[in-house]
């Protein structure tokens, strides 16, 4: 034994005591100490699953003979532009749910309800902006295939 104050010195180990440490953890401290990443993270990954998913998908109806070009004239849509809007509205989605997360009183049912309008309401300019029906089912296939990939990710994570 030391001074007063001093911790007991240990010379043998006691193989019959257990020590169990708890720790309470709350908010984003809880994604950090379970392994498990924050809303945006998951989110930004999912977003770039889904930027790949639909420009390959884009690329083999393309192959297939769909054009991405609207009847009346104009530029057909390029590969990449598909891959850039699926990510820049993906990214849209991961900041609306990091709100959400944060803000709501349901942030998941919130988040789906929002997410499943604004993908249905994508849906329009593929039906006005004059493709033929099997360039409009592609792309609004594409907008289903995008949100099946994200949105799920993201409402997995908010609570």
């Amino acid at each position: 034994m030391g001074r007063t104050g001093d911790p007991p010195e240990q010379t043998e180990f006691d193989m019959t005591t257990t020590q169990i440490t708890t720790t309470s953890t709350t908010g984003s401290t809880a994604a950090s100490t379970t392994g498990r990443r924050p809303v945006w993270k998951h989110g930004v990954a999912a977003a770039v699953v889904a930027s790949v998913a639909t420009t390959a998908l884009a690329a083999v109806a393309s192959a297939a003979g769909v054009s991405f070009a609207p009847s009346g004239g104009g530029e057909s849509i390029p590969l990449a532009g598909f891959a850039q809007l699926t990510l820049i509205f993906s990214l849209i989605g991961v900041a609306m749910a990091a709100v959400l997360a944060r803000k709501a009183r349901h942030p998941r049912s919130t988040f789906v309800r929002t997410a499943t309008t604004l993908t249905v309401l994508s849906f329009v300019p593929d039906l006005t902006f004059g493709f033929g029906a099997g360039s409009a089912i592609t792309l609004i296939a594409l907008h289903v295939v995008a949100a099946a990939i994200v949105v799920p990710a993201l409402a997995r994570r908010l609570a």
